[in-house]
């Protein structure tokens, strides 16, 4: 009984506190568990905050998205020239450890692994004074040697392709080398026409660029083309620049000399995109950033910048919008930021495009969302085709294990070769754009007064091209060859009115009348009258007949009331009996 007493006694008496032997069972724990779920946790995190869909890929085998293509089922663009493209009508696989569009967009910027070759810079003066450098592809790597090989051009029917970059980009970005090397390297004559004030050249005026500033574009293409009539010309924009050049070929219509074009990660709509790029932290990341590029190129034209702007707002600026607010707003004259969103926006010019153009989009852009896609004006116009892939990122979609290549460049420069062998090219026109929604002076000059829809109005008042005369002359012609077809017709309509009417001697007077005649009002509504008599002469004695003999024995009954007495009085009396 004693040594029972003694084992009781070792048994420690239980805690009061739970919570205690829970913290002490914790303490029980090896630390590497710890770190373990740690990192488990945090990858999770960071494959939910950076979109990684490395996992979706590894049960598919990586066998890559197929393209989704939106097109106007009546589009022979689509048929003679999309449909024989085999990149676009393959499938897209994703460099695997750059599964994600936040990966792919970064790894593009710092790393890019872009090719190395040679610019030779030609600086461009525009007609308000600024200053364009034009970057020409002259030279390219040789596959099996290690030298630089001259890009000659030897035929007059070489292609040239105009690049047009996005924001605060220059020739030197990363993915515009990836653009012009490959391009080139078929043989093409390639130049980056870089914004004012980028690329390393000064700014020489007071016009800057924006995301709807089409008069750059404009010029670079016209001069081109006069410089090489002969040779097909072809324009690619990129994110910003995509958003430049629907713009441009919106406003201008048939009469740009341009065979063909591809925008890629156009933003289409940037107030829907200015509420994107704020909507999640990881996209705030992006608007930081570019804000910091913004500010800048702003202190690279300080002088200019703190003249014509508000400079302390571009420095105190954290975001995109800020730095409009402060900057691009009040240099453009633009009333406010949604202004000048709204009136620079392409997506509104998209049902004015008249030349065969591709747009390549990517579902996962993290800086051009795809809400902002016109995906019903792109498939109204039978001259877009518009090509969406599940991934890719901003500008990025690298494929190989190595990254050494983007996918969008190969497939851009299939639908430019295979346009060139078709018989779908565009031809200039010259007829302005009937639909041009925005007749402002934005896109025709400098800048200097502001007009009552806030866009920017030039300075220098430009003569009337022949162009715009031609166009008035056709449009006051069709207004009177319209006029004189209606009052044939009313004449037409009066002689044989007045035929039918047994009016025989106007016949001779109306064929012979030339001159016009004083204003008639009893002649139309006698002949509307008789018109209406003729058309309805049976109609009319019919209702006669009806209302007679439907209300007969009501007013008969009443007749005879009244003139029963003196009925009977005038009548015989026999007569007057029955």
């Amino acid at each position: 009984m004693d040594c029972n007493c003694s084992n009781l006694q070792l048994i420690p008496p239980p805690s009061s506190n739970a919570y205690e032997l829970l913290l002490q069972a914790l303490f029980q724990i090896p630390i590497h568990h710890y770190a373990l779920a740690t990192a488990i946790a945090f990858t999770c995190f960071l494959y939910n905050f950076l979109e990684i869909h490395f996992i979706q890929d590894l049960f598919t085998g990586f066998s890559g998205s197929s393209v989704d293509f939106t097109y106007n089922s009546c589009s022979e663009i689509y048929d003679a020239v999309v449909s024989k493209c085999r990149i676009l009508h393959g499938k897209y696989s994703v460099t695997p450890w750059l599964s994600s569009p936040h990966l792919q967009t970064v790894f593009l910027n710092f790393f890019g692994n872009p090719p190395i070759f040679k610019y030779k810079r030609q600086l461009f003066n525009t007609p308000d004074g600024g200053t364009i450098a034009l970057d020409w592809v002259m030279n390219s790597v040789s596959e099996n040697a290690g030298h630089m090989d001259d890009v000659v051009n030897k035929g007059e029917s070489t292609p040239i392709v105009v690049i047009i970059p996005g924001l605060t980009s220059d020739s030197n970005s990363p993915y515009l080398k990836h653009l012009a090397y490959h391009t080139a390297k078929r043989g093409w004559k390639v130049v980056v026409s870089n914004h004012r004030g980028l690329g390393g050249v000064s700014i020489t005026s007071d016009c800057f660029y924006n995301a709807g500033w089409t008069e750059d574009a404009r010029t670079v293409v016209n001069y081109v083309h006069k410089e090489n009539p002969r040779r097909p010309l072809f324009v690619i924009g990129t994110s910003i620049g995509a958003n430049v050049l629907i713009k441009y070929l919106g406003e201008d219509g048939e009469n740009v000399p341009i065979a063909g074009a591809v925008a890629v990660c156009s933003p289409w709509d940037l107030l829907i995109g200015d509420r994107f790029i704020t909507r999640k932290r990881v996209q705030k990341f992006y608007d930081k950033a570019l804000a910091i590029g913004l500010q800048g190129y702003a202190k690279l034209h300080q002088p200019h910048f703190s003249r014509l702007a508000n400079w302390e707002g571009i420095e105190k600026s954290l975001s995109i919008r800020d730095f409009d607010n402060h900057a691009t707003r009040i240099v453009g004259k633009y009333e406010t930021v949604d202004t000048y969103y709204r009136r620079c926006s392409s997506s509104t010019y998209v049902q004015s495009v008249s030349i065969p153009l591709l747009c390549i989009s990517a579902l996962d852009d993290p800086v051009c969302t795809r809400e902002a896609i016109p995906w019903d004006e792109c498939r109204a116009n039978k001259n877009i085709v518009l090509a969406t892939i599940k991934h890719g990122g901003h500008l990025a979609f690298f494929e190989g294990i190595t990254a050494s290549s983007l996918w969008w460049v190969r497939a851009t420069n299939e639908f430019l070769e295979v346009l060139l062998s078709s018989n779908y090219m565009h031809v200039q026109k010259k007829i302005s754009a009937p639909n041009k929604l925005l007749d402002s002076s934005i896109d025709q000059g400098p800048y200097v007064n502001v007009t009552e829809d806030g866009m920017v109005a030039a300075s220098n008042n430009e003569p009337t091209t022949t162009d715009n005369v031609e166009e008035i002359n056709v449009r006051q012609d069709i207004h009177h060859d319209s006029h004189d077809k209606v009052i044939e017709e009313n004449k037409q309509d009066e002689l044989l009115t007045k035929t039918e009417s047994g009016d025989s001697s106007c016949i001779a007077k109306t064929a012979s009348a030339r001159n016009p005649v004083p204003l008639d009002v009893i002649t139309p509504i006698k002949r509307y009258v008789g018109q209406l008599s003729r058309e309805n002469r049976w109609s009319t004695w019919l209702l006669v007949y009806i209302a007679i003999t439907t209300s007969w024995p009501l007013v008969g009954s009443a007749l005879y009331l009244v003139f029963g007495k003196k009925l009977r009085d005038f009548l015989p009396g026999g007569l007057a009996r029955r």
